[in-house]
């Protein structure tokens, strides 16, 4: 399975020059603990840190859970949060509190310091937690392209058409193997 996203960054670094970071399996960090493992694609957990460098800071965690499993994941406060569920049912929150996200659902949390998740069930259970720091201006998108205004989007259209300003090579371009 595959599982992509996308940052947008503040306005001052989106029209720097596009980096494109492509990493084999062998080096992604993978930590476990107590039942919890995770594949650190960017940002830290347990212990372990991706070499991914982000112009937004920003966690991507793939965790799985053994039956029974916690795991708790430290966040800076007031950035955004969300964890998707690939497998399983996952408990998020405190014990006596919280809620139960099913396969396929996602979870928006609220501002907070961490957040927590439980593997109550039979089998073992993959969330993707992905976190990142609010830029704090307009988010304005289309397509693959998100900026700041309308007329930022009309922009990028246009340059990609074209193949200028940093689509010089986006004709040619093939996904490596």
């Amino acid at each position: 399975m595959v599982f992509s996203y996308g940052l947008t960054c503040q306005s001052l670094k989106k029209m720097v020059e596009p980096a494109y970071q492509d990493r084999d399996k062998k080096d992604i960090p993978v930590v476990s603990k107590n039942g919890a493992t995770v594949k650190v694609i960017a940002g830290e957990s347990l212990g372990a840190k991706s070499e991914v460098v982000t112009r937004t800071p920003a966690y991507y965690l793939d965790v799985h859970l053994e039956k029974g499993a916690k795991f708790n994941q430290p966040l800076p406060k007031g950035w955004n949060t969300f964890a998707y569920v690939l497998s399983g049912a996952v408990h998020f929150g405190p014990d006596t509190e919280g809620q139960v996200v099913p396969k396929y659902s996602t979870v928006v949390f609220n501002d907070g310091d961490c957040v927590d998740a439980k593997n109550n069930g039979d089998d073992i259970t993959q969330f993707v937690l992905i976190a990142g720091k609010p830029i704090g201006e307009p988010v304005v998108r289309r397509g693959p392209f998100v900026m700041n205004t309308s007329e930022e989007i009309q922009q990028a259209f246009k340059d990609f058409r074209s193949g200028q300003n940093g689509f010089e090579k986006a004709n040619d371009w093939r996904l490596r193997k």
